[in-house]
């Protein structure tokens, strides 16, 4: 949660830290703000989004080389001005940004407030910079060794930025368990929570670890890890373009990153799926192909939109390569002391790769001898570096807060592995292995037809945008499609949507049904089919308003439901990645009909840093 920018170096401050707030703003839009070093410290902060910040500073002294800036998503305190960042200390000489929560912030604060201290926001941030200010006062030390002492003590996930306007060229930095990148130029450094406020400026990046202390000035990067000994800095050159973070003519982010599908699922297969030979070439699982093909057990842990791409995966993995698959809410595995056997298999799957939930099971199921394996999107990020092997989706930015390319990017990686495990194991003979390696190189242009015309989703969406509950329906492959469904209505359109097993439905769910429900059905050509047609007529029988997702020229669902969208026909292991677009783009749709900010739907972020 939260976005973090800081700049030094010769350039104005203000400028490139408002830009990188922007492009940073998918991680937190409750309120923002800036502290800028000029002899001065100034803070600046507002309630709102970016934009209004902006509009907030017109006039101001908005001087300076140095500067810190965050856009917040909300833990301690409300959103307001008050308690939005930077936050300044009781002297006014320090300024700090922070990302994550500080859990003993309590305790520290009553401390504080018994000598005296006063604060001015509810937040676990201000009480934290008070502390490290204390520590530099008592102790006469410098404010690097106030942090290093004020961070053995707390407990919690931190990205701090902090500024002394004693020190007007030198930004301190610290993390654990919320990420940091240090963008390298020619006597400047940049700082953010991500590489996209970086990458217009420099492609040379350092990725913090976490326990690690940074001193940024213009020309010097030092690296210390907590007990004050010296890292060398690695350098990473960053396979980003600028243009993949800008809008390129779309209304929005996201319809641009489900426009993006094609290419996005294309770069995910290219080098890997090698139809022609027969193979699927995929280092991190080559590389420990006996772990994984011995494998007693997975588990799939995730959260979210990737905790369904784990559910649609566990029947591909169970039926291809006979492996019993666990798939658990990363939130919940790591409090319920799950069993962890010496060689199972994790899998973790995450768009940002610094899920903070995911990170802690995997810390856990590593220290129990699991072997971990992460399927992520950001290159470099945490969950990349804790894991032993892992795959990336190769999906580029996503900067619409709703998944949507990420989502079938590591549907098509763990699809590949499933592939790749399941004939090298011999439970998934050499004819079907390579029909499925067809269907899913056919995947790229199947999505493409879809997004050729989208008129009759939009035409669908604009009907139902008054819904006030939906219901999503799905079987086998399709079940965990119709939860997705149902979880992109609920963000995007904040209409009450549930998502069902289809037979299930009788056993609760269709109380709701009447002729004021839409119940949308993921029904494609499967295994499935004859049965889902009945559920569909149960549905019918109590005058529901059936829309469903169907294969191609399937005219018996289009007899029974008031709307179709329709998807190319393709294998059913294959068909969540086609029968998800629809879904996507109804929801998309459905905000856009209800003057919605779809990009950033309320209180929401994108990378989801504390518990």
């Amino acid at each position: 949660m939260c976005g973090i920018v800081g700049y030094t170096g010769p350039r104005q401050a203000y400028p490139v830290i408002l830009k990188g707030l922007k492009r940073l703003e998918y991680r937190g839009y409750d309120s923002a703000g800036v502290a800028l070093l000029n002899g001065n410290l100034n803070v600046y902060k507002k309630k709102g989004k970016v934009a209004e910040l902006e509009e907030e500073v017109v006039g101001k002294n908005l001087e300076g080389h140095i500067g810190i800036g965050h856009t917040r998503w909300a833990t301690h305190g409300e959103p307001n001005d008050r308690n939005a960042h930077p936050h300044m200390s009781q002297s006014g000489d320090l300024a700090m940004i922070h990302n994550g929560i500080i859990e003993n912030y309590a305790q520290i604060k009553q401390e504080l407030v018994a000598k005296g201290y006063t604060f001015k926001s509810d937040t676990d941030t201000e009480v934290l910079l008070n502390f490290i200010e204390d520590i530099k006062k008592n102790n006469e030390c410098t404010l690097e060794e106030a942090l290093r002492i004020a961070l053995k003590r707390i407990v919690g996930a931190y990205c701090i930025l902090l500024i002394d306007k004693a020190d007007p060229e030198t930004i301190i930095a610290a993390r654990k368990g919320s990420p940091l990148v240090i963008g390298i130029g020619k006597g400047e450094h940049f700082l953010a929570s991500d590489a996209s406020p970086i990458i217009e400026y420099t492609k040379e990046v350092v990725y913090v670890n976490d326990y690690e202390i940074a001193i940024v000035r213009p020309g010097e990067l030092i690296l210390k890890n907590i007990g004050n000994e010296k890292q060398t800095p690695f350098i990473t050159k960053l396979d980003m373009e600028l243009a993949k973070i800008e809008k390129g003519g779309y209304e929005h982010f996201m319809l641009k990153e489900i426009h993006e599908q094609p290419e996005t699922i294309y770069d995910c297969l290219r080098g890997r799926l090698q139809v022609e030979k027969g193979e699927i070439k995929m280092g991190g699982v080559e590389n420990h192909l006996e772990a994984l093909v011995n494998a007693q057990r997975i588990v799939m842990v995730a959260c979210g939109t990737s905790w369904h791409a784990g559910l649609i995966a566990e029947y591909v993995f169970e039926e291809l390569c006979r492996i019993p698959v666990e798939v658990e809410y990363a939130s919940e595995f790591r409090y319920r002391n799950p069993v962890v056997n010496k060689g199972d298999v994790i899998i973790a799957i995450s768009q940002s790769g610094e899920t903070a939930d995911t990170l802690v099971a995997l810390e856990k199921a590593k220290e129990q001898g699991a072997f971990i394996f992460g399927v992520v999107n950001v290159v470099g990020s945490s969950i990349a570096r804790i894991s032993h092997a892992g795959a990336y989706t190769h999906a580029g930015p996503e900067i619409g807060v709703a998944s949507t390319k990420a989502f079938t990017g590591q549907l098509a990686v763990l699809m590949m592995m499933a592939l790749k495990i399941g004939y090298a194991k011999g439970t998934l003979g050499k004819d079907r292995y390579m029909q499925l390696m067809t269907d899913l190189e056919a995947v790229p242009e199947k999505v493409k037809t879809i997004l050729e015309d989208t008129s009759n989703i939009e035409r669908i969406a604009k009907k139902f945008k008054d819904a006030t509950d939906f219901l999503y329906l799905g079987r086998g492959y399709n079940f965990p499609v119709a939860l997705e469904g149902a979880l992109k209505l609920k963000e995007i359109s904040y209409i009450h949507a549930e998502g069902y097993p289809a037979a299930e439905m009788k056993h609760g769910p269709i109380a709701l049904v009447d002729d004021k429900l839409p119940v949308v059905f993921v029904a494609t050509k499967d295994s499935y089919y004859e049965k889902i047609i009945s559920n569909v007529q149960e549905i019918k029988a109590r005058k529901g308003r059936v829309v469903a997702v169907a294969s191609e020229g399937d005219k018996v669902i289009t007899e029974f439901s008031e709307d179709v969208m329709f998807v190319p026909d393709t294998d059913e292991v294959i068909a969540p990645l086609l029968s998800v677009v629809p879904l996507q783009l109804l929801s998309y749709y459905v905000g856009v009909a209800k003057g919605l900010d779809v990009d950033k739907p309320r209180n929401l972020a994108k990378s989801v840093t504390v518990e």
